[in-house]
């Protein structure tokens, strides 16, 4: 049975009701909220709405829910040397951050897979830290079958109660099974429906973005993209501060558009169309994580005046503090005026920064398509006015989150001049997944230059 409460109300009007004689635990936060508050009147147009959840702040490590997790290591011959023993370590302090009500499983896989630890309770670190000690590297990448038997473990102890989650690490590409981004992808969209998220870390240069980032994206986990194997331990720090964090999980937004109102496209998470209806699932929301999607919506003419709801929106999610499921509901609507002071005055910029983040996120993935057809000048000149896009709206709004984006697509753009095309890509993805699911933190490996020397500039077309 839901439990619903908090009212709130404005152009971006939150309405949520209390039911239920009980004690009432922190709640996730619902905001939903229009680019303008009001509308030019006379004229049909386009405009955005912005749904979001923020996790409420977990004040202590006590308070977190249980985890249910899957370590799969990839062992194959690339992995030798300084790659799998800084993989062993990081999995060994992973083990310490976690206590005995959690539930751990190590899977490696090569050729073939091997559980190493079946799913148990983290009763004996000591145990399990000698068992990933005694990894050795050696034979192909079956990438596919060693995502299957971490998910195979992990249904062992499958609960709404717990976070359930598979991570991933592999630096090669897939050849045993099934070896196909949409392959994978499938496998992490079916896993997501299950309640189990997998979150992806490429190790170097020669492992596959694309499938990466679509099994982490599919299922709602996080990709990483992770050029030298002495940043695994952070990474992995990263990760498991991200499962050890979950306040919300099998999240799911509901989003009627008005009647007379056109949703034209939904950035952010994927999302299903269905008429006037849209459907997102956002898996799981962590302390103090704002999780959101922008619409864009096509508005009718109408006169000055005149109020226009633009949507309604639920939000259901299951409380990993209370264990109940919660429900949370709200609305927005724009008024019109002929008014050209008080439509400009009614801009809400914290929506604007976030519609910018997506849009210039939509350019960053139509680089990677031109990109992957050989076309590096246009390809340079999309990253290049994505570039400028970036730099006047962080102008605009004052916003810092918007300049660090500037930063990387500048960061992507010297390395696709300089023809340092591999790494260019893969931080091109883990940038694209990063702004599509939200991710709290938003960095570049582009930051630190290689050693090798670059190669002939690509001329940029002005």
């Amino acid at each position: 049975m839901f439990k619903t409460t908090h009212v709130a109300l404005g152009w971006g009007m939150i309405v949520v009701l209390a039911s239920g004689p009980h004690v009432l635990a922190e709640q996730v936060e619902l905001d939903v909220a229009s680019s303008y508050g009001i509308l030019k009147s006379g004229k049909k147009q386009t405009t955005w709405i912005r749904v979001g959840l923020t996790g409420f702040t977990m004040e202590s490590d006590k308070e977190r829910a249980p985890v249910n997790v899957a370590i799969v290591l990839d062992k194959s011959g690339s992995m030798n040397g300084e790659k799998i023993e800084r993989a062993k370590a990081a999995a060994q302090d992973a083990i310490d951050r976690l206590g005995p009500n959690d539930i751990v499983s190590v899977i490696t896989y090569d050729t073939t897979v091997n559980v190493l630890v079946p799913a148990t309770k983290l009763t004996d670190k000591a145990m399990i830290k000698s068992a990933i000690g005694r990894i050795r590297s050696n034979g192909g990448t079956a990438l596919f079958a060693g995502v299957s038997k971490g998910a195979a473990e992990v249904r062992k102890f499958l609960s709404e109660e717990r976070v359930n989650r598979i991570i991933l690490l592999s630096d090669g590409l897939a050849n045993e099974g099934p070896s196909s981004p949409s392959e994978l992808g499938s496998l992490g969209g079916s896993l997501k429906k299950e309640g189990i998220s997998v979150s992806t870390l490429g190790l170097g240069l020669d492992y596959n973005e694309d499938l990466m980032a679509k099994l982490a994206s599919r299922s709602g986990g996080n990709h990483f993209f992770i050029e030298r194997a002495t940043e695994l331990a952070d990474v992995f720090n990263q990760e498991f501060q991200d499962v050890t964090s979950v306040v919300a999980q099998n999240v799911r937004l509901k989003v009627n558009i008005s009647e007379g109102i056109r949703p034209v496209r939904v950035l952010g998470n994927e999302s299903e169309i269905s008429g006037q209806t849209i459907f997102v699932d956002l898996v799981q929301i962590y302390s103090q994580q704002d999780k959101h999607i922008v619409i864009e919506v096509e508005v009718p003419e109408s006169e000055s005046g005149q109020r226009q709801r633009l949507a309604k929106v639920s939000a259901t999610y299951l409380n990993m503090q209370s264990q109940e499921a919660d429900k949370l509901t709200g609305a927005v609507a724009v008024e019109f005026s002929e008014d050209v002071e008080k439509v400009e005055g009614s801009l809400n910029r914290k929506v604007m920064e976030d519609v910018v983040a997506f849009v210039s996120n939509e350019q960053n993935k139509l680089a990677t398509d031109f990109l992957d057809a050989g076309d590096l000048v246009r390809c340079a000149e999309t990253l290049e006015k994505n570039n400028l896009y970036l730099k006047a709206n962080a102008d605009m709004y004052d916003s810092d989150r918007l300049i660090q984006l500037q930063k990387i697509n500048g960061f992507q753009l010297d390395a696709v001049q300089q023809r340092d095309l591999v790494r260019a890509r893969k931080d091109m993805r883990y940038l694209q997944n990063s702004i599509d699911l939200n991710s709290i933190e938003v960095n570049s490996q582009l930051q630190v230059p290689v050693d090798s020397a670059p190669a002939q500039p690509v001329p940029v077309k002005k």
